[in-house]
């Protein structure tokens, strides 16, 4: 059994304006990088100190810096990254901002943006990357195992809760905060949700 906290990363400039990033490569603001840094002294306050977690992230550089902020503050190793943790890809709505984006191709969930990921897709591929995570991870620590904090990005994180709930959490239109961490249990290669942004499930 392996526990994983899922956290999104800080803020971006196209995050505080409301634009779609998917797979385009945005840095963290000033904002955000103050987010990593007090997520990572919640973790601190929460994470065991007999046995260190270990950091992963998304190779997208607001993700991997969120990690390295993290990692960093705690006193840990470097963030290995996963490609397979990214961002679903939106197609010709990366940099549309929201109301344009509801305006060209309605509902958000529902929408058929020429190029984008298909949920299932990013679904499969988020499950594969944390199944990959984890086995690394398993290889590194063990007999003795510990935590692994993974630094991903909104939708990603989404769907592994709607995957681990059934499509029960989160509500529709409710949005993951930058900075919020989500924690789970990676067991017998089945996901199941603990805690989802404070609420316990």
């Amino acid at each position: 059994m392996t526990a994983l906290i899922l956290i999104r990363h800080g803020e971006t400039d196209w995050n505080r304006d409301r634009r779609i990033q998917g797979s385009t490569d945005i840095p963290l603001n000033d904002d955000g990088r103050a987010q990593a840094r007090a997520t990572a002294a919640l973790l601190r306050e929460r994470l065991p100190l007999t046995t260190p977690p270990a950091v992963v992230s998304s190779d997208l550089l607001r993700a991997r810096e969120t990690a390295e902020i993290i990692a960093g503050e705690l006193g840990l190793a470097a963030p290995r990254t996963y490609p397979g943790l990214r961002e679903r890809a939106y197609g010709q709505a990366e940099g549309v901002g929201i109301d344009e984006f509801r305006r060209r191709w309605g509902d958000w969930y529902t929408a058929e943006v020429p190029g984008a990921e298909p949920w299932a897709d990013l679904r499969a591929r988020g499950i594969e990357a944390l199944g990959r995570a984890v086995r690394d991870h398993r290889r590194a620590t063990a007999p003795a195992g510990s935590s692994l904090i993974v630094v991903s990005h909104g939708a990603l994180i989404r769907e592994m809760i709607r995957h681990a709930t059934a499509g029960e959490l989160p509500p529709e239109g409710e949005r993951l905060l930058n900075g919020s961490a989500h924690d789970f249990v990676y067991e017998r290669d089945h996901l199941r949700l603990v805690a989802y942004a404070g609420l316990v499930a």
